[in-house]
């Protein structure tokens, strides 16, 4: 027995009034959070960098200025790129522990491969682009490969050959053979 799909309960319609007044929501209350992000920032600069006051100062003393800010200017980039080289180095760190982690798990799953019959003309055009058009006579290029002939024993009559065997000179022979 088959049971029919459940009919959703919310009309269309209802449906997608209720997505634009999400989505209206939500837009709303990011441009509220861009805003306080902003406010802060400027609380935040005001309260570390007090407005400057230029007038009624001589050349020396707007020259320590300046080279007192540029002091400042350095140990900020500096603090910057401690900051930076620290970051980099933990993600490199996360991303080696994560690789870890996942080798451990044993998702890494090998895809059966499927055998492809692929003529030797095709392949190298896969492989080395269009740009090839000769086509190669494998053939030709093979080196041939002369298969050594058994040695056939010639029938002999067995009386000679034992004969011949015999004593010293025969186990000389065999041993001279053997080598």
């Amino acid at each position: 027995m088959s049971e029919a799909p459940k009919k959703s309960k919310i009309t269309a319609s209802r449906r997608l009034f209720l997505k634009t007044k999400l989505l209206k929501k939500a837009a709303a209350m990011l441009d509220t959070e861009k805003e306080e992000k902003r406010v802060e920032r400027e609380n935040t600069l005001n309260e570390r960098v007090p407005p400057l006051q230029l007038s009624g100062l001589s050349v020396q003393e707007l020259q320590n200025l300046c080279k007192d800010m540029h002091r400042k200017i350095d140990v900020v980039d500096e603090e910057r790129y401690d900051v930076a080289a620290k970051v980099a180095k933990n993600d490199l760190e996360i991303e080696n522990l994560s690789q870890k982690i996942f080798e451990l798990k044993g998702k890494l799953k090998r895809p059966n491969l499927k055998r492809v019959r692929i003529s030797a003309e095709a392949m190298l055009g896969a492989l080395l682009g269009s740009k090839q058009k000769e086509s190669f006579d494998f053939k030709a290029n093979l080196k041939t490969v002369k298969k050594e002939e058994e040695k056939k024993e010639e029938v002999t009559d067995w009386r000679k050959n034992v004969e011949a065997m015999s004593g010293m000179e025969g186990r000389k022979k065999l041993f001279d053979a053997g080598q």
